[in-house]
């Protein structure tokens, strides 16, 4: 389980991160969702490889659920987020413009979908 959040939590952060982010507060909380849950998945995973589970006396059990209990909320809150900016995609980028220039370039819109997915 821990290695499917690295390597989707590290997917994400490709995705978000190769957009021009037009939206900086929507989508900086999805990278910071996506690089803490990376970075505490590593930290479980460590445990349980060198060994360290059975030396901290803790209810594993709990801390496991508890810890995707917490994952799955900010995750969804964070897919939600990142739906929301990928919906903004026909907006224009200025309004005041003559120009029709929108939020997210086609490319941009395909990989704002990847990433809320």
């Amino acid at each position: 389980v821990f290695l499917s959040f690295q390597v989707f939590g590290t997917i994400v952060w490709i995705l978000v991160a190769s957009t021009q982010i037009p939206l900086p507060l929507l989508q900086g909380w999805v990278m910071f969702v996506a690089v803490t849950a990376w970075c505490l998945s590593i930290v479980f995973l460590s445990v349980f490889l060198f060994g360290y589970a059975n030396r901290i006396a803790v209810n594993w059990n709990q801390a496991d659920f508890i810890f995707h209990g917490a994952t799955f909320v900010f995750y969804f809150g964070a897919f939600l987020l990142q739906a929301a900016t990928t919906s903004l995609h026909y907006l224009p980028r200025k309004f005041n413009s003559t120009t029709q220039e929108t939020i997210l370039s086609g490319h941009e819109y395909n990989i704002s979908i990847a990433a809320s997915v």
